[in-house]
């Protein structure tokens, strides 16, 4: 294991944390306490994006389907385009138990993303139009593809995992399929939850891990996993793991751990990306209390082949 440490936490106030490493610079996107712009920030080392000044990309209307709750961005570099994926929703409305999110994509032609001009390029169309969010972007079997989570109104709960190629990085080829959705009690803590979806590739695997149950210390990360030469689309390709695989230390004063991203350090080990409280005692909903501060940690791999997430370390600073 690396020796390396970084502060814990890494940036304070960033939920839903995404690290992209692209040629020399790291670059990091997240959500902020307010929910209403996306911003990046770049740096040669994973150190020193706590230190770099944000650059504002873009920021919601004051009306419309993308005017509230801008969430959990991601930026994704697609056949030499930059594309940013998040939700938003048109109101701050619950209907039927869930907010009105749609996932929308925006991108950027120039090559330098904090510079370049960002064109909206509308929301993702997929099969069911319901709540959705926390798409991700990977490329496997010399093909891109697009994983989300999103209510499926014939299935109890909030959220599923699907998972569908891309035709262009703005809109999907053929029809989704259902990659996993909550059936185990720690996914159904509080909310039947499966979202925040990060894909690593090791050894002959590849691997899905995700989030499950409600944002408040019952939040937690699970894992799926398929043969890296397998059908991703054939469901039953893929394993589960029917436990959490990174979860709250109350020794250590971490608590609801998830919405994972993973990068590499500067020498090639492999590092989680997740956010985290240190503390359980929110006043009234999660959601809006800001203090899902960024994290990082390396992990290693077991002799089968599997990731090993270890214990979310204490606090540093």
């Amino acid at each position: 294991m690396s020796k390396e440490t970084w502060p814990n936490p890494l940036i304070e106030q960033r939920a839903d944390p995404f690290i992209l490493r692209e040629g020399n610079a790291y670059y990091f996107i997240a959500s902020v306490p307010e929910y209403d712009r996306l911003e990046i920030r770049r740096a040669s080392t994973l150190a020193g994006l706590a230190t770099a000044e944000p650059v504002v990309v873009w920021r919601k209307p004051e009306t419309g389907p993308m005017s509230e709750l801008i969430w959990a961005p991601e930026l994704h570099r697609i056949s030499g385009t930059w594309v940013i994926y998040f939700a938003a929703a048109p109101t701050r409305e619950i209907k039927d138990g869930l907010f009105q999110h749609r996932m929308f994509v925006l991108s950027c032609s120039a090559e330098d993303p904090l510079a370049g001009e960002w064109q909206e390029c509308g929301q993702m169309q997929v099969p069911i139009d319901s709540f959705a969010l926390d798409a991700t972007h990977f490329v496997h079997q010399g093909k891109n593809w697009y994983l989300w989570a999103q209510k499926d109104p014939a299935i109890p709960g909030n959220s599923n995992l699907y998972l569908a190629e891309l035709e262009t990085p703005w809109s999907i080829k053929g029809t989704p399929v259902m990659l996993s959705r909550p059936e185990y009690r720690w996914e159904c803590v509080g909310f039947s939850v499966n979202e925040g979806p990060a894909v690593i590739r090791h050894g002959g695997r590849l691997f899905v891990s995700y989030s499950a149950s409600a944002t408040d210390e019952n939040y937690c990360m699970g894992l799926l996993w398929i043969d890296a030469d397998a059908d991703p689309l054939a469901v039953e390709n893929w394993q589960k793991s029917p436990e959490p695989v990174f979860t709250t230390s109350w020794e250590n004063r971490q608590f609801g751990p998830g919405h994972n991203s993973f990068t590499v350090t500067e020498s090639g080990e492999d590092v989680l990306v997740y956010h985290a409280r240190n503390y359980t005692e929110i006043e009234g909903d999660p959601l809006y209390d800001p203090n899902r501060h960024t994290r990082i940690k390396t992990f290693s791999w077991d002799d089968n082949g599997m990731p090993q997430f270890g214990i979310p370390p204490a606090d540093t600073v």
